[in-house]
């Protein structure tokens, strides 16, 4: 069984040999271990830190195309280099790699396909208490998006089997946590989560440049996730609030319509009109969202199926290529010399 440890950088020169000694290079459980490093774009050094220091493999892209792009980068190169069990995590050694055996082990026992690390916000020191409870505020809502129960939505610390993996399609190019999180609950893929611990702080987030921003982004990002997967649920919902609301002031007009005074109120009966029409209107787009959410889901099956041909074919003929190297060594005889 083979753990490929994927490590998305953007200009981590500095902190990426403290993160590649972090990693241990044998865990239970598992035969080989590897390391992969996406350089999203990085203008220093990245690329050569990471070949002195021991990566296997290195994923290059030619710009910085985002965190959610390189996330999928690395899936896509550790499946077709035989991952079994995929593991992620940050380049500024935010998580301790010793705890690499303890996220991986509910996919080595079978007991899950996808494991989320569960840092235990509480204990981290530098986070401040504003951090701390939007971090909780927002696991709690991708909990309640999701039909899941982890505690931690945000950790990067994460293991995913193969299958796991190749299911995975990330649309967002802001950040993938969220996304993955409730493609998991949407496809009923095993999660799990476990604790795990941090490390010191060696520099400040890059993700985002504000608190702000960051909620901003992520509540963008969860609504459009949710929508994608439930779009009836979600334009009948705001379609529904709508339409009542037309209809509410429609009543409010009838009432004075009907004692008298309905003179003075004409703005509200076309108020009323105006809102019905677009709560009915968007209500209908929900139910054709909803005829194209089916046609995405044959397509995501679909694209599962050409994955997994192509990465069977790539693993027969490594098995092949395997078999003819061992034939070439049992059938070579050396010259004896006197």
């Amino acid at each position: 069984m083979k753990l490929i440890i994927q490590i998305p950088c953007y200009n981590e020169e500095k902190t990426l040999p403290v993160t590649l000694a972090n990693i241990p290079r044998q865990v239970e459980g598992v035969d080989e271990v590897e390391i992969l490093v996406i350089d999203d774009g990085s203008t220093d050094r990245t690329v050569e830190v990471a070949r002195e220091h021991g990566a296997d493999h290195i994923v290059r892209l030619t710009n910085n195309k985002g965190l959610a792009e390189a996330f999928m980068a690395g899936l896509d190169a550790a499946l077709r280099l035989g991952a079994d069990i995929i593991v992620n995590t940050d380049g500024d050694n935010q998580y301790n790699g010793a705890d690499i055996a303890r996220l991986i082990r509910p996919i080595v026992e079978g007991k899950a396909d996808m494991v989320v690390g569960d840092r235990q916000i509480d204990t981290i020191e530098h986070f401040s208490p504003a951090k701390k409870t939007l971090q909780k505020l927002g696991s709690w809502v991708v909990r309640q998006v999701s039909g899941t129960d982890v505690p931690d939505a945000t950790s990067g610390f994460r293991a995913l089997s193969r299958e796991a993996a190749m299911r995975m399609n990330v649309v967002s190019r802001f950040t993938y946590t969220l996304e993955t999180i409730i493609q998991a609950g949407k496809k009923n893929i095993a999660l799990t989560s476990v604790p795990v611990r941090t490390n010191e702080k060696l520099r400040e987030s890059r993700l985002f440049g504000s608190m702000w921003g960051y909620i901003k982004r992520s509540v963008g990002t969860i609504f459009r996730i949710y929508a994608m997967y439930e779009p009836l649920r979600t334009f009948a919902i705001i379609g529904t609030l709508i339409f009542g609301s037309g209809v509410a002031i429609g009543v409010r007009f009838l009432y004075f319509y009907l004692t008298g005074h309905g003179g003075g109120h004409v703005q509200s009966l076309i108020l009323a009109a105006i809102l019905s029409i677009v709560g009915f209107q968007v209500i209908m787009i929900g139910l054709l969202a909803d005829l194209i959410g089916a046609n995405r889901r044959l397509l995501e099956d679909a694209l599962y199926r050409l994955k997994r041909i192509e990465l069977n074919g790539l693993e027969k003929t490594r098995k092949q290529r395997r078999q003819r190297e061992a034939r070439e060594v049992r059938n070579f005889s050396p010259v004896e010399v006197d």
